[in-house]
Protein backbone atom coordinates (compact mmCIF):
# COMPACT_ATOMS: atom_id res chain seq x y z
CA UNK A 1 0.00 0.00 0.00
CA UNK A 2 2.81 1.91 1.22
CA UNK A 3 4.60 1.65 -2.52
CA UNK A 4 1.82 2.96 -4.41
CA UNK A 5 1.09 6.07 -2.56
CA UNK A 6 5.35 6.24 -2.67
CA UNK A 7 4.75 6.09 -6.16
CA UNK A 8 2.20 9.41 -6.55
CA UNK A 9 3.24 12.64 -5.39
CA UNK A 10 0.02 15.34 -5.50
CA UNK A 11 0.72 16.41 -8.68
CA UNK A 12 -0.11 13.01 -9.94
CA UNK A 13 -3.05 12.31 -7.59
CA UNK A 14 -4.39 15.49 -8.82
CA UNK A 15 -3.54 13.77 -12.84
CA UNK A 16 -5.69 10.81 -12.03
CA UNK A 17 -8.35 12.44 -10.93
CA UNK A 18 -8.60 14.53 -13.29
CA UNK A 19 -9.45 11.18 -15.81
CA UNK A 20 -13.48 11.33 -14.00
CA UNK A 21 -13.53 14.75 -12.68
CA UNK A 22 -13.63 17.95 -14.28
CA UNK A 23 -13.04 20.82 -12.55
CA UNK A 24 -12.93 21.36 -9.00
CA UNK A 25 -8.85 21.36 -9.11
CA UNK A 26 -8.44 23.23 -4.94
CA UNK A 27 -10.63 20.35 -3.90
CA UNK A 28 -8.76 17.55 -5.92
CA UNK A 29 -5.29 19.43 -4.76
CA UNK A 30 -6.18 19.72 -0.85
CA UNK A 31 -7.47 15.18 -1.11
CA UNK A 32 -4.23 14.85 -3.36
CA UNK A 33 -2.31 16.37 -0.38
CA UNK A 34 -4.21 14.52 2.49
CA UNK A 35 -3.01 11.47 0.67
CA UNK A 36 0.12 12.46 0.16
CA UNK A 37 0.67 13.16 3.63
CA UNK A 38 -0.24 9.52 4.88
CA UNK A 39 2.81 8.53 2.93
CA UNK A 40 4.21 10.89 4.90
CA UNK A 41 3.34 10.08 8.06
CA UNK A 42 3.94 6.55 7.33
CA UNK A 43 7.65 7.61 6.76
CA UNK A 44 8.11 9.73 9.62
CA UNK A 45 10.36 8.42 12.91
CA UNK A 46 7.73 5.75 14.74
CA UNK A 47 7.31 8.40 17.79
CA UNK A 48 6.23 10.93 15.24
CA UNK A 49 3.60 8.86 13.51
CA UNK A 50 1.38 8.67 16.54
CA UNK A 51 1.43 12.38 16.54
CA UNK A 52 0.87 12.96 13.42
CA UNK A 53 -2.86 13.84 12.69
CA UNK A 54 -4.63 13.82 9.44
CA UNK A 55 -6.12 17.16 8.41
CA UNK A 56 -9.94 16.49 7.72
CA UNK A 57 -11.41 17.70 4.94
CA UNK A 58 -14.98 19.65 4.61
CA UNK A 59 -16.50 20.10 1.00
CA UNK A 60 -19.04 22.90 0.60
CA UNK A 61 -21.00 22.63 -2.86
CA UNK A 62 -24.23 21.98 -4.27
CA UNK A 63 -25.29 18.41 -5.22
CA UNK A 64 -23.44 16.86 -8.36
CA UNK A 65 -20.89 18.99 -8.37
CA UNK A 66 -18.56 16.18 -7.77
CA UNK A 67 -17.70 16.06 -4.03
CA UNK A 68 -18.37 12.48 -3.57
CA UNK A 69 -16.97 11.09 -6.63
CA UNK A 70 -13.86 12.73 -5.90
CA UNK A 71 -13.54 11.54 -2.22
CA UNK A 72 -14.95 7.45 -3.61
CA UNK A 73 -11.69 7.82 -6.82
CA UNK A 74 -9.31 9.09 -4.56
CA UNK A 75 -9.82 5.70 -2.32
CA UNK A 76 -9.62 3.72 -5.56
CA UNK A 77 -6.33 5.49 -5.94
CA UNK A 78 -5.03 4.74 -2.78
CA UNK A 79 -6.44 1.00 -2.27
CA UNK A 80 -7.79 2.46 1.20
CA UNK A 81 -10.73 1.22 3.04
CA UNK A 82 -13.60 3.36 1.92
CA UNK A 83 -17.21 3.87 3.31
CA UNK A 84 -19.41 7.31 2.71
CA UNK A 85 -22.43 7.94 5.29
CA UNK A 86 -25.17 9.43 5.44
CA UNK A 87 -25.07 12.32 8.26
CA UNK A 88 -28.81 12.63 8.53
CA UNK A 89 -29.53 8.96 8.90
CA UNK A 90 -27.87 9.24 12.47
CA UNK A 91 -30.01 10.22 15.63
CA UNK A 92 -29.08 11.39 18.70
CA UNK A 93 -28.23 8.48 21.27
CA UNK A 94 -31.95 7.39 22.63
CA UNK A 95 -33.72 8.06 19.77
CA UNK A 96 -34.31 5.05 16.95
CA UNK A 97 -31.79 5.28 14.10
CA UNK A 98 -28.27 4.33 13.30
CA UNK A 99 -25.45 4.48 15.42
CA UNK A 100 -22.64 6.78 14.80
CA UNK A 101 -20.08 3.48 15.28
CA UNK A 102 -21.67 1.98 12.60
CA UNK A 103 -19.42 3.84 10.47
CA UNK A 104 -15.83 2.82 11.95
CA UNK A 105 -17.94 -0.98 12.25
CA UNK A 106 -18.42 -0.73 8.03
CA UNK A 107 -14.79 0.33 7.19
CA UNK A 108 -13.44 -2.63 8.81
CA UNK A 109 -16.09 -4.93 7.00
CA UNK A 110 -14.83 -2.97 4.10
CA UNK A 111 -10.66 -3.56 5.23
CA UNK A 112 -11.52 -6.98 5.81
CA UNK A 113 -13.23 -7.59 2.47
CA UNK A 114 -10.16 -6.09 0.84
CA UNK A 115 -7.26 -7.80 2.28
CA UNK A 116 -9.52 -10.99 2.11
CA UNK A 117 -9.57 -10.82 -1.70
CA UNK A 118 -5.75 -9.79 -2.04
CA UNK A 119 -5.29 -12.75 -0.15
CA UNK A 120 -7.18 -14.99 -2.08
CA UNK A 121 -5.67 -14.02 -5.52
CA UNK A 122 -1.86 -14.90 -3.64
CA UNK A 123 -3.45 -18.56 -2.85
CA UNK A 124 -5.24 -18.52 -6.76
CA UNK A 125 -3.13 -20.84 -8.40
CA UNK A 126 -2.86 -23.36 -5.21
CA UNK A 127 -6.39 -23.49 -5.05
CA UNK A 128 -7.64 -23.59 -8.47
CA UNK A 129 -4.98 -26.91 -8.86
CA UNK A 130 -7.14 -28.15 -5.83
CA UNK A 131 -10.41 -27.21 -7.58
CA UNK A 132 -9.38 -29.22 -10.26
CA UNK A 133 -7.92 -32.25 -8.20
CA UNK A 134 -11.93 -32.60 -6.61
CA UNK A 135 -12.93 -32.56 -10.16
CA UNK A 136 -10.87 -34.75 -11.69
CA UNK A 137 -11.42 -36.84 -9.05
CA UNK A 138 -15.47 -37.05 -9.69
CA UNK A 139 -15.16 -37.70 -13.30
CA UNK A 140 -12.40 -40.05 -12.98
CA UNK A 141 -11.82 -41.91 -9.40
CA UNK A 142 -8.04 -42.56 -8.66
CA UNK A 143 -6.73 -45.35 -8.93
CA UNK A 144 -5.16 -46.00 -5.34
CA UNK A 145 -2.61 -49.21 -5.52
CA UNK A 146 0.31 -48.51 -7.70
CA UNK A 147 0.98 -52.35 -7.87
CA UNK A 148 -2.09 -53.02 -9.81
CA UNK A 149 -2.56 -55.46 -12.82
CA UNK A 150 -0.92 -55.21 -16.19
CA UNK A 151 -3.81 -53.65 -18.55
CA UNK A 152 -2.68 -53.26 -22.12
CA UNK A 153 1.07 -52.27 -24.57
CA UNK A 154 2.71 -53.15 -20.68
CA UNK A 155 0.62 -50.41 -19.11
CA UNK A 156 -0.53 -50.74 -15.60
CA UNK A 157 -4.08 -49.93 -14.45
CA UNK A 158 -2.53 -46.80 -12.03
CA UNK A 159 -0.45 -45.48 -15.34
CA UNK A 160 -3.28 -45.69 -17.38
CA UNK A 161 -5.71 -43.96 -15.02
CA UNK A 162 -3.13 -41.36 -14.42
CA UNK A 163 -3.02 -40.71 -18.64
CA UNK A 164 -6.53 -40.07 -18.64
CA UNK A 165 -6.66 -37.77 -15.76
CA UNK A 166 -3.78 -35.82 -17.28
CA UNK A 167 -5.90 -35.56 -20.95
CA UNK A 168 -9.17 -34.56 -19.00
CA UNK A 169 -6.97 -31.74 -16.92
CA UNK A 170 -5.88 -29.93 -20.34
CA UNK A 171 -9.84 -30.54 -21.36
CA UNK A 172 -10.68 -28.40 -18.02
CA UNK A 173 -7.95 -25.73 -18.23
CA UNK A 174 -9.31 -25.21 -21.87
CA UNK A 175 -12.76 -24.90 -20.73
CA UNK A 176 -13.98 -28.08 -22.73
CA UNK A 177 -16.26 -29.11 -19.59
CA UNK A 178 -17.40 -26.10 -18.45
CA UNK A 179 -20.82 -27.24 -19.44
CA UNK A 180 -21.08 -30.79 -18.32
CA UNK A 181 -22.70 -31.07 -15.01
CA UNK A 182 -21.64 -33.36 -12.12
CA UNK A 183 -22.57 -33.63 -8.54
CA UNK A 184 -20.77 -31.86 -5.46
CA UNK A 185 -21.19 -31.12 -1.71
CA UNK A 186 -21.81 -27.57 -0.54
CA UNK A 187 -21.67 -26.80 3.12
CA UNK A 188 -24.66 -25.22 4.24
CA UNK A 189 -25.02 -23.38 7.69
CA UNK A 190 -28.49 -23.31 9.25
CA UNK A 191 -28.65 -20.13 10.80
CA UNK A 192 -31.43 -19.11 12.61
CA UNK A 193 -32.88 -15.70 13.73
CA UNK A 194 -31.84 -15.17 17.23
CA UNK A 195 -33.50 -13.69 19.92
CA UNK A 196 -32.39 -11.81 23.29
CA UNK A 197 -34.39 -12.23 26.06
CA UNK A 198 -33.99 -9.45 28.37
CA UNK A 199 -32.66 -5.97 28.30
CA UNK A 200 -31.49 -4.10 25.36
CA UNK A 201 -28.56 -5.57 23.77
CA UNK A 202 -25.89 -3.54 21.74
CA UNK A 203 -24.52 -4.87 18.36
CA UNK A 204 -21.17 -5.57 18.57
CA UNK A 205 -22.62 -8.13 21.29
CA UNK A 206 -25.69 -9.09 18.94
CA UNK A 207 -23.17 -10.19 16.18
CA UNK A 208 -20.50 -11.66 18.78
CA UNK A 209 -23.41 -13.95 19.93
CA UNK A 210 -24.67 -14.66 16.21
CA UNK A 211 -21.25 -15.78 15.29
CA UNK A 212 -20.75 -17.62 18.50
CA UNK A 213 -23.89 -20.10 17.89
CA UNK A 214 -23.50 -19.97 14.04
CA UNK A 215 -19.82 -21.93 14.95
CA UNK A 216 -21.75 -24.51 16.96
CA UNK A 217 -24.09 -25.05 14.57
CA UNK A 218 -23.65 -28.11 12.35
CA UNK A 219 -22.68 -27.65 8.95
CA UNK A 220 -24.71 -29.61 6.52
CA UNK A 221 -23.55 -31.00 3.60
CA UNK A 222 -25.87 -30.77 0.77
CA UNK A 223 -25.56 -32.30 -2.99
CA UNK A 224 -26.13 -30.30 -6.18
CA UNK A 225 -26.30 -31.33 -9.40
CA UNK A 226 -23.96 -28.03 -11.36
CA UNK A 227 -22.04 -27.40 -14.41
CA UNK A 228 -18.42 -27.61 -13.91
CA UNK A 229 -18.09 -23.91 -14.72
CA UNK A 230 -20.09 -23.59 -11.69
CA UNK A 231 -18.86 -25.73 -9.85
CA UNK A 232 -14.96 -24.62 -9.81
CA UNK A 233 -16.19 -21.12 -8.64
CA UNK A 234 -17.74 -22.68 -5.67
CA UNK A 235 -14.68 -25.11 -4.84
CA UNK A 236 -12.24 -21.82 -5.50
CA UNK A 237 -14.30 -19.87 -3.33
CA UNK A 238 -14.27 -23.25 -0.29
CA UNK A 239 -10.34 -23.58 -1.01
CA UNK A 240 -8.86 -20.27 -1.24
CA UNK A 241 -11.09 -20.02 2.37
CA UNK A 242 -9.02 -23.11 3.78
CA UNK A 243 -5.42 -21.62 2.71
CA UNK A 244 -6.45 -17.98 4.04
CA UNK A 245 -5.23 -17.45 7.64
CA UNK A 246 -8.65 -15.67 9.01
CA UNK A 247 -6.52 -14.03 11.94
CA UNK A 248 -3.60 -12.35 10.32
CA UNK A 249 -6.04 -11.19 7.21
CA UNK A 250 -8.38 -9.43 10.57
CA UNK A 251 -4.67 -7.90 11.68
CA UNK A 252 -3.91 -6.68 8.70
CA UNK A 253 -7.36 -5.29 8.08
CA UNK A 254 -7.28 -3.28 11.09
CA UNK A 255 -4.27 -1.70 10.87
CA UNK A 256 -5.18 -0.46 6.89
CA UNK A 257 -8.58 0.62 8.41
CA UNK A 258 -7.07 2.69 11.33
CA UNK A 259 -3.86 4.17 9.20
CA UNK A 260 -5.51 4.37 5.35
CA UNK A 261 -9.45 4.41 5.88
CA UNK A 262 -11.51 7.09 4.27
CA UNK A 263 -14.73 7.95 5.81
CA UNK A 264 -16.91 10.49 3.58
CA UNK A 265 -19.63 11.65 5.88
CA UNK A 266 -21.72 12.99 3.58
CA UNK A 267 -25.02 15.76 3.92
CA UNK A 268 -23.46 16.87 6.97
CA UNK A 269 -25.79 20.01 6.38
CA UNK A 270 -28.54 18.52 7.59
CA UNK A 271 -27.63 17.91 10.81
CA UNK A 272 -26.61 21.35 11.25
CA UNK A 273 -28.31 23.66 13.32
CA UNK A 274 -30.28 26.12 11.57
CA UNK A 275 -30.79 29.18 14.03
CA UNK A 276 -33.53 28.10 16.18
CA UNK A 277 -33.04 26.13 19.29
CA UNK A 278 -36.63 24.45 18.87
CA UNK A 279 -37.97 21.19 17.19
CA UNK A 280 -35.64 18.74 15.87
CA UNK A 281 -32.51 20.90 16.14
CA UNK A 282 -31.97 19.48 19.54
CA UNK A 283 -31.32 15.66 17.97
CA UNK A 284 -29.21 17.18 15.22
CA UNK A 285 -26.93 18.73 17.75
CA UNK A 286 -26.70 15.27 19.80
CA UNK A 287 -25.65 13.68 16.23
CA UNK A 288 -22.91 16.32 15.81
CA UNK A 289 -22.12 15.67 19.56
CA UNK A 290 -21.70 11.87 18.97
CA UNK A 291 -19.81 12.49 16.05
CA UNK A 292 -17.38 14.53 17.73
CA UNK A 293 -15.14 11.96 19.30
CA UNK A 294 -15.19 9.26 16.40
CA UNK A 295 -13.93 12.35 14.79
CA UNK A 296 -11.83 13.11 17.48
CA UNK A 297 -10.05 9.78 18.04
CA UNK A 298 -11.51 7.11 19.99
CA UNK A 299 -11.78 3.43 20.28
CA UNK A 300 -14.50 1.71 18.49
CA UNK A 301 -15.53 -2.37 19.59
CA UNK A 302 -16.00 -3.98 16.29
CA UNK A 303 -16.62 -8.09 15.67
CA UNK A 304 -12.96 -8.29 14.44
CA UNK A 305 -11.70 -6.41 16.96
CA UNK A 306 -11.12 -2.75 18.93
CA UNK A 307 -10.25 -0.25 15.94
CA UNK A 308 -8.39 3.41 16.98
CA UNK A 309 -10.28 5.96 14.82
CA UNK A 310 -7.09 8.72 15.28
CA UNK A 311 -5.55 8.54 12.40
CA UNK A 312 -8.59 7.51 9.84
CA UNK A 313 -8.96 10.36 7.27
CA UNK A 314 -12.63 11.79 7.37
CA UNK A 315 -13.92 13.95 4.66
CA UNK A 316 -17.44 15.61 5.31
CA UNK A 317 -19.30 17.58 3.05
CA UNK A 318 -22.77 19.31 2.11
CA UNK A 319 -24.72 21.97 0.31
CA UNK A 320 -25.20 24.36 3.34
CA UNK A 321 -28.00 26.09 1.27
CA UNK A 322 -30.13 26.45 4.53
CA UNK A 323 -27.24 26.29 7.15
CA UNK A 324 -23.39 27.39 7.13
CA UNK A 325 -20.26 25.59 8.28
CA UNK A 326 -20.51 28.12 10.74
CA UNK A 327 -24.16 26.72 12.45
CA UNK A 328 -21.86 23.00 13.24
CA UNK A 329 -21.06 22.84 16.50
CA UNK A 330 -17.20 24.73 17.38
CA UNK A 331 -15.76 21.47 18.04
CA UNK A 332 -16.32 19.84 15.25
CA UNK A 333 -15.90 22.73 13.31
CA UNK A 334 -12.12 22.40 14.83
CA UNK A 335 -11.86 18.84 13.38
CA UNK A 336 -12.24 20.03 9.82
CA UNK A 337 -9.61 22.09 9.32
CA UNK A 338 -9.50 22.33 5.96
CA UNK A 339 -12.62 23.76 4.26
CA UNK A 340 -13.33 23.62 0.29
CA UNK A 341 -15.86 25.44 -1.79
CA UNK A 342 -16.98 23.64 -4.74
CA UNK A 343 -17.11 25.64 -7.50
CA UNK A 344 -21.06 25.23 -9.75
CA UNK A 345 -20.55 23.47 -13.10
CA UNK A 346 -20.35 26.05 -16.42
CA UNK A 347 -20.98 25.05 -19.95
CA UNK A 348 -17.69 24.93 -20.69
CA UNK A 349 -17.91 21.86 -17.62
CA UNK A 350 -20.83 20.44 -19.05
CA UNK A 351 -19.49 19.79 -22.61
CA UNK A 352 -15.89 18.30 -20.91
CA UNK A 353 -17.85 15.87 -18.81
CA UNK A 354 -19.52 14.55 -21.91
CA UNK A 355 -16.13 14.24 -23.68
CA UNK A 356 -13.26 13.94 -21.36
CA UNK A 357 -13.89 11.40 -18.06
CA UNK A 358 -12.93 7.54 -18.88
CA UNK A 359 -16.75 6.71 -17.87
CA UNK A 360 -18.34 9.58 -19.61
CA UNK A 361 -22.01 9.18 -20.48
CA UNK A 362 -21.50 9.40 -24.42
CA UNK A 363 -19.29 6.69 -23.73
CA UNK A 364 -21.15 4.31 -21.80
CA UNK A 365 -24.21 4.76 -24.35
CA UNK A 366 -21.59 3.95 -26.87
CA UNK A 367 -20.66 0.78 -25.11
CA UNK A 368 -24.26 -0.47 -24.28
CA UNK A 369 -25.23 -0.13 -28.27
CA UNK A 370 -22.40 -1.34 -29.35
CA UNK A 371 -23.59 -4.85 -27.56
CA UNK A 372 -26.31 -4.62 -29.69
CA UNK A 373 -23.84 -3.95 -32.84
CA UNK A 374 -24.76 -0.26 -33.47
CA UNK A 375 -22.48 2.37 -33.86
CA UNK A 376 -23.53 5.29 -32.00
CA UNK A 377 -21.44 8.80 -33.10
CA UNK A 378 -22.20 12.13 -31.26
CA UNK A 379 -21.43 15.34 -33.34
CA UNK A 380 -19.33 18.91 -31.81
CA UNK A 381 -22.59 20.70 -31.78
CA UNK A 382 -24.67 18.14 -30.65
CA UNK A 383 -22.52 17.84 -27.53
CA UNK A 384 -22.33 21.64 -27.26
CA UNK A 385 -26.09 21.85 -27.99
CA UNK A 386 -26.76 18.88 -24.69
CA UNK A 387 -24.23 21.22 -22.83
CA UNK A 388 -26.10 24.44 -22.96
CA UNK A 389 -29.42 22.68 -22.45
CA UNK A 390 -28.05 20.75 -19.15
CA UNK A 391 -26.85 24.47 -18.05
CA UNK A 392 -30.02 26.15 -18.74
CA UNK A 393 -31.99 23.76 -17.04
CA UNK A 394 -29.81 23.73 -13.90
CA UNK A 395 -29.94 27.23 -14.11
CA UNK A 396 -33.92 28.08 -14.84
CA UNK A 397 -35.04 24.67 -12.68
CA UNK A 398 -33.34 23.09 -9.36
CA UNK A 399 -30.00 23.15 -9.83
CA UNK A 400 -28.84 19.21 -9.63
CA UNK A 401 -25.18 19.61 -11.24
CA UNK A 402 -23.96 16.95 -13.86
CA UNK A 403 -26.86 14.79 -12.85
CA UNK A 404 -28.73 17.10 -15.18
CA UNK A 405 -26.82 15.59 -18.01
CA UNK A 406 -28.17 11.86 -17.19
CA UNK A 407 -31.66 13.51 -17.64
CA UNK A 408 -31.10 14.86 -21.26
CA UNK A 409 -29.04 12.02 -22.79
CA UNK A 410 -32.27 9.95 -21.43
CA UNK A 411 -34.88 12.09 -23.43
CA UNK A 412 -32.24 12.23 -26.21
CA UNK A 413 -31.86 8.43 -26.43
CA UNK A 414 -35.05 6.76 -25.31
CA UNK A 415 -36.09 6.27 -28.47
CA UNK A 416 -33.41 4.98 -30.21
CA UNK A 417 -33.00 2.75 -27.07
CA UNK A 418 -36.38 0.81 -27.19
CA UNK A 419 -36.25 0.58 -31.13
CA UNK A 420 -33.06 -1.57 -31.01
CA UNK A 421 -32.77 -3.66 -32.03
CA UNK A 422 -36.45 -4.43 -34.08
CA UNK A 423 -36.55 -1.10 -35.68
CA UNK A 424 -32.82 -1.05 -36.23
CA UNK A 425 -31.27 -3.37 -37.50
CA UNK A 426 -27.63 -4.37 -36.15
CA UNK A 427 -24.94 -2.62 -38.38
CA UNK A 428 -26.26 0.22 -38.58
CA UNK A 429 -24.58 3.65 -37.30
CA UNK A 430 -26.22 6.23 -35.89
CA UNK A 431 -25.09 9.89 -35.81
CA UNK A 432 -26.87 12.25 -33.41
CA UNK A 433 -26.89 16.27 -35.27
CA UNK A 434 -27.29 19.47 -32.92
CA UNK A 435 -31.39 19.21 -34.95
CA UNK A 436 -32.23 15.83 -33.60
CA UNK A 437 -31.00 17.16 -29.94
CA UNK A 438 -32.96 20.51 -30.39
CA UNK A 439 -35.95 18.24 -31.55
CA UNK A 440 -36.09 15.96 -29.07
CA UNK A 441 -35.29 18.27 -25.90
CA UNK A 442 -37.67 20.79 -27.02
CA UNK A 443 -39.76 20.56 -24.29
CA UNK A 444 -37.50 20.40 -21.74
CA UNK A 445 -37.27 23.51 -20.91
CA UNK A 446 -40.52 24.61 -22.26
CA UNK A 447 -42.82 22.72 -19.40
CA UNK A 448 -40.99 24.88 -16.54
CA UNK A 449 -42.87 27.28 -16.41
CA UNK A 450 -45.94 25.19 -15.91
CA UNK A 451 -44.51 21.97 -13.70
CA UNK A 452 -44.07 24.77 -11.10
CA UNK A 453 -48.29 24.84 -11.19
CA UNK A 454 -48.63 21.04 -11.10
CA UNK A 455 -48.49 19.26 -7.59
Amino acid sequence: MTKKIDNLTPGQIVAELDKYIIGQTEAKKNVAIALRNRWRRMNASPEMQAEIIPNNILMIGSTGVGKTEIARRLAKIAEAPFTKVEASKFTEVGYVGRDVESMVRDLVEQSINMVKAAKKEEVKIKAQEAVEDKILNILIPPVTHKASEVLQDGKSEYELNQETREAFRQKLKKGELNHRKIEIDIAQTSAAPIGVMGGPIDEVSMMNIQEMIGGLMPKNKKKRKVTIEEAQKIMLEEESSKLIDMDEVKEEAIWKAENLGIIFIDEIDKVASSGSKAGPDVSREGVQRDLLPIVEGSTVNTKHGAIKTDHILFIAAGAFHVSKPSDLIPELQGRFPIRVELESLTEENFLQILKAPKNALTKQYQAMLEAEDIQLQFEEDALKELASIAYQANTEMENIGARRLQTVMSLLLNDILFDVPERIAPGTTLSIGKELVRQKLRNLIKNKDLSQYIL
